[in-house]
C-alpha cells in the first residue's frame, strides 16, 4: 500500500512538472527566450554557415536536427527541453540511479524554468547526468580502468561541445583523479581530463581561431569586477539557486528579497548540516565534489571572463548533482513527506506563471502578421536596440521576432535606424499589439 502511494506521488509530480514546463513558455509573452536564444536559433538556422563562436555547436545542431522534420527552430528548442526532461527520468529509472531524487529535483521551480527555456542548459544537464553515472560506475568498479578512461573522455568531450563551462567538469575530473590517484580509478580520471584539455586546445585552434581569431581578446579581460561585488553576487546566486520555492530575486529590490535569500540560505545551511552529519558514500562524495568544483570555477572565471552574474541558469549544471544528494539525505529522514517540497515548488511555479502571464501564441500570431506585411518572414532581419541595459523592452521585441524568423541580428548603431530595412522598437510597436508580461 505504501509503495502504491509513493508511485502515485511520483507519477503526479512527473506529469505536473511536464505540464508546467509547457505552460511556462506558452504563458510567457515571448515564449521564454533570451538574447542567447536568438544566437542559438540563428546559428541553427544558418548552419553550415558559422556566424558565431560564442557558443559551441552542440545545442544549435540539436535544434537544426529537428528542423529536418519540418519543425521550426523555436519549437525545436522546446521539443529538446521536453525530451531532455523525459530522458533524465527514463535514464534514472532504467539505470536505477537516483530515480526518486531525479523526480524531486526536476520538479523544482529552477529546473522547470530551465527546461521551458530556449537555452543550452536544457541539453547539457542530461549529459551531466550521464557523466555522473559513468563516474559512479568507474568509482565502484563496474568499469575497467580502460573503459572508465574511454567513457569519461567521451562524456567530457560531449559536455564541452554543448557549453564551454564544461571545462569546469574537466577540472573537477582531474582534481578528483589526483585526489584518488592511488586507487584503481584515479589514473582513468586524470587521463580523461587531460584528453579533455587537449581537445579544448585543438578546438580553440581549429574552430574558434578559424572563424574568430579575436575571441580570446574579446572575452578575456582582467579586473572586470571588484572581488567584493563578485562575492555578493555569488551569495545572491547561490541563495536563489538553492531556494526551492522562488528561483530569482526582485530586480527592483525591497524587503521581499531578504525573504527569498533567507529561504535559500536556510536550505544551504540544512544541506551542509546533512552532508556533515551523515555518512557520505563514494558516489555521493563524487557528486558533491563535481558540483562544488563547478561552483568555485564559475565564481573565479568571472575575474577574467565576461559573463552574466551567477544565477540559477548558469549554476544549474553544477548544483544539479548537489540537489540529488540533498534529496537522498532528506528522503532518508522524511520519507514520502519529501515529495511535498517539490509539490510546493511546482505550486509556486504555477502561481507565479499564472499571475505574470502573457500570451505567447497570440503574440506570435501578431508578430507573424507584421513580418508578412514587411516581407520579413524569411531572410535576414536587423533590429536596432540602444546599447543600454535599462531598456530591456527593446531586446524583448527582438526576441519575439526571433521565435518566428530566427535570422535576427542586433545592431546598436544609431545610423542604422535611417535604413528602412532595419526594424526599430517604435516601428514594430506602432503596428503590433503585444500582450505584456507585467513582471517580465
Amino acid at each position: 500500500m505504501n509503495r502504491m502511494i509513493e508511485k502515485r506521488w511520483q507519477f503526479f509530480l512527473m506529469i505536473s512538472s511536464l505540464v508546467i514546463i509547457v505552460i511556462r513558455f506558452l504563458l510567457n509573452e515571448k515564449g521564454r527566450v533570451s538574447p542567447d536564444s536568438i544566437r542559438y536559433m540563428r546559428t541553427a538556422h544558418v548552419f553550415p554557415e558559422i556566424d558565431n563562436t560564442t557558443t559551441p555547436l552542440g545545442y544549435p545542431l540539436a535544434i537544426k536536427f529537428f528542423t529536418f522534420f519540418g519543425i521550426q527552430e523555436f519549437w525545436s528548442s522546446k521539443l529538446i527541453g521536453i525530451l531532455a526532461f523525459l530522458f533524465l527520468l527514463y535514464f534514472a529509472w532504467y539505470k536505477k540511479f537516483y530515480f526518486k531524487e531525479m523526480i524531486l529535483t526536476l520538479g523544482l521551480i529552477s529546473f522547470v524554468s530551465i527546461f521551458s527555456f530556449t537555452l543550452s542548459e536544457t541539453l547539457i544537464i542530461p549529459f551531466v547526468f550521464i557523466f555522473l553515472y559513468v563516474g559512479r560506475n568507474s568509482i565502484i568498479g563496474v568499469y575497467t580502468t580502460k573503459q572508465s578512461f574511454i567513457w569519461l573522455s567521451i562524456c567530457l568531450l560531449m559536455l564541452y561541445n554543448i557549453r564551454y563551462s564544461a571545462l569546469f567538469f574537466m577540472v573537477a575530473t582531474l582534481l578528483y583523479g589526483l585526489w584518488h590517484w592511488k586507487k584503481y580509478f584515479g589514473k582513468s580520471f586524470v587521463g580523461a581530463a587531460l584528453v579533455g584539455f587537449l581537445y579544448v586546445i585543438l578546438y580553440k585552434i581549429l574552430f574558434i581561431d578559424a572563424f574568430n581569431s579575436q575571441y580570446i581578446q574579446q572575452f578575456l579581460e582582467t579586473g572586470l569586477h571588484p572581488f567584493s561585488s563578485l562575492l555578493k553576487e555569488l551569495f545572491y546566486g547561490l541563495t536563489t539557486s538553492f531556494n526551492p520555492l522562488i528561483h530569482m530575486a526582485n530586480p527592483s529590490g525591497g524587503p521581499i528579497n531578504m525573504f527569498i535569500y533567507g529561504i535559500g540560505f536556510f536550505t544551504i545551511v540544512v544541506m551542509l548540516f546533512l552532508f556533515l552529519k551523515f555518512p557520505i558514500s563514494p558516489t555521493e562524495n563524487f557528486l558533491l565534489f563535481v558540483g562544488g568544483i563547478g561552483i568555485v570555477c564559475s565564481f573565479f572565471i568571472q575575474l577574467v571572463y565576461s559573463v552574466d552574474a551567477l544565477d540559477y541558469r548558469l549554476l544549474s549544471p553544477f548544483i544539479f548533482s548537489i540537489w540529488l544528494v540533498f534529496f537522498k539525505k532528506i528522503y532518508a529522514i522524511l520519507g514520502r513527506k519529501t515529495y511535498a517540497i517539490t509539490a510546493m515548488s511546482l505550486l509556486s511555479c504555477f502561481v507565479f506563471t499564472w499571475l505574470s502571464r502573457g500570451n505567447y501564441l497570440e503574440n506570435r500570431k501578431e508578430m507573424t502578421d507584421f513580418l508578412k506585411k514587411e516581407n520579413l518572414l524569411n531572410g535576414k532581419i536587423y533590429f536596432y536596440t540602444e546599447a543600454n541595459e535599462t531598456v530591456p523592452e527593446q531586446i524583448q521585441m527582438a526576441e519575439i521576432i526571433s521565435t518566428i524568423n530566427p535570422w535576427v541580428y542586433i545592431t546598436h548603431l544609431p545610423k542604422d535606424t535611417l535604413d528602412a530595412k532595419v526594424l526599430t522598437m517604435s516601428k514594430v510597436k506602432k503596428r503590433t499589439k503585444i500582450i505584456k508580461n507585467k513582471y517580465q
